[in-house]
């Protein structure tokens, strides 16, 4: 008989319990990985479950190379696992000098290598190719996850939970209040590409006869707002090329958002980390939305390299070498956390007795671009990481707790692997001590940081 209805009644089933583990991590992006890795570090069982084929999310999966592009001389960091990523992609080869800073550009593919290396280590057991659809919940407790695979449905348990899906999708599923950017407000998409066949000594010719600032930034169509100390440094900003494939009818005007940066121009012929495409009204929290703006962006970034061939220097002979496994996503839900982080605390060197690390004056969206040039930092806090109303649970990652202009700041991958590396820790030691995550001590939380070469003050 045919439902005529708009809902269906899922049949009861017994679900497989695959796996137990004591610090179950969910998502593997820099804030999942960062803190699958700490918390194993710290000494208890961990498992890292993650939807796609690889670890590295934004680094891989959606191939966003300028991991610490912000690093000037007098920036101050926290180190930690987030530095490491960048030390171990160069020490097994998967990393270049980025081109606008003083940090290196992982590579996308490479580093899906470092990753796997990095878990095997550490001891993690690791489940890719599960995709997160339900928290198990003993009342306000979350005691596991479902996940959804080839193998169907299966249980995993675990003493304490992360989520890292970036999305908070565990913390929102479980019942804890999020709040979500109203879409005509989240920031744009990205679809990100990488290209071969450019004639790098052309190329470079190109870049020094007509250096980009990030004053340039402030096309016409976005309106940048710096604290004056950016404008004069050089930004691997391609513009023009596509204003002129538009006066020329090349790319039709409505699509004047195609411009951005570029990340690194190999000896090989390869330029790679092709920031051009930004998708306004993307909701990646929506599957429709999805899939309607990667197939927009994969159709726009093909306008962008026939701009490109025309109009830029060594690029004649360019080509699409790869898209990102899938579109990059910079904002859409956010826990409603014990304490949210404000402008305030990000634009004026917040300090939080609960810290679990610093993180440099780095602003980078709605519109916003403060470089770390002079030395300041924030602290990170904790109670960030704490969504309400479900126990042993923390979140990581872009999700945590804030307002607007303060997840132009944490959103960044930096930041994230900074809350991550906190997050693993104090999972681990809420096990240790047979307390739930907002009870852990937290000199015992900073020493175990200090101890993994984290600044957090």
């Amino acid at each position: 008989m045919t439902n005529q209805t708009n809902k269906y009644l899922e049949p009861a089933r017994e679900i497989d319990v695959v796996h137990r583990t004591g610090v179950l991590v969910v998502g593997s992006g820099p804030g999942g990985l960062a803190a699958a890795l700490a918390a194993a570090r710290t000494g208890v069982p961990v498992t890292l479950v993650e939807r796609f084929g690889c670890f590295g999310g934004n680094l891989t999966v959606v191939g966003v190379e300028g991991f610490a592009w912000y690093r000037h001389e007098q920036t101050v960091e926290a180190n930690g696992i987030g530095r490491e990523f960048e030390e171990r992609a160069k020490a097994m080869g998967a990393a270049v000098p980025e081109s606008q800073s003083l940090s290196y550009e992982i590579d996308s593919e490479g580093f899906k290598l470092v990753a796997d290396r990095l878990v095997q280590e550490a001891g993690i057991h690791p489940m890719l190719h599960r995709l997160f659809v339900a928290p198990i919940m003993d009342g306000d407790t979350i005691t596991g996850i479902i996940v959804e695979s080839k193998a169907g449905r299966e249980a995993i348990f675990a003493e304490r939970v992360i989520d890292a899906t970036g999305d908070a999708d565990i913390a929102h599923r479980a019942g804890a209040p999020t709040v979500k950017t109203p879409v005509e407000h989240m920031q744009a998409a990205s679809v990100m590409f990488h290209l071969a066949g450019v004639d790098k000594q052309a190329f470079m010719a190109g870049v020094r006869a007509d250096p980009q600032t990030y004053r340039d930034w402030a096309t016409g169509e976005w309106e940048i707002e710096t604290s004056g100390k950016e404008d004069t440094l050089f930004s691997p900003f391609l513009a023009k090329p596509f204003a002129q494939a538009i006066r020329d009818g090349v790319i039709p005007p409505h699509l004047n958002t195609i411009a951005g940066t570029w990340g690194a121009v190999h000896d090989t012929g390869e330029l790679t980390y092709m920031n051009l495409v930004h998708l306004a009204g993307c909701d990646g929290t929506d599957p429709d939305s999805l899939t309607h703006f990667e197939i927009e962006g994969r159709q726009q970034a093909m306008l962008a390299i026939e701009a490109l061939r025309r109009y830029t220097p060594g690029c004649t002979g360019v080509r699409l070498r790869n898209f990102g496994m899938t579109i990059g996503i910079r904002d859409t839900r956010k826990i409603d956390a014990v304490y949210n982080m404000t402008e305030q605390d990000v634009r004026h060197q917040a300090r939080f007795d609960d810290s679990v690390g610093i993180y440099p004056e780095f602003i980078d969206g709605y519109g916003i671009l403060i470089l770390p040039t002079t030395g300041r930092y924030m602290h990170v806090p904790y109670r960030a990481m704490l969504p309400k109303g479900v126990n042993h649970l923390l979140v990581c990652g872009r999700a945590i707790g804030g307002d607007r202009v303060s997840h132009a700041a944490t959103r960044n991958m930096a930041c994230c692997a900074v809350a991550g590396q906190g997050a693993g820790i104090a999972a681990a030691l809420s096990i240790k001590a047979g307390c739930d995550v907002d009870q852990v001590a937290m000199p015992q939380l900073q020493a175990e940081l200090a101890r993994q070469g984290v600044r957090y003050l």
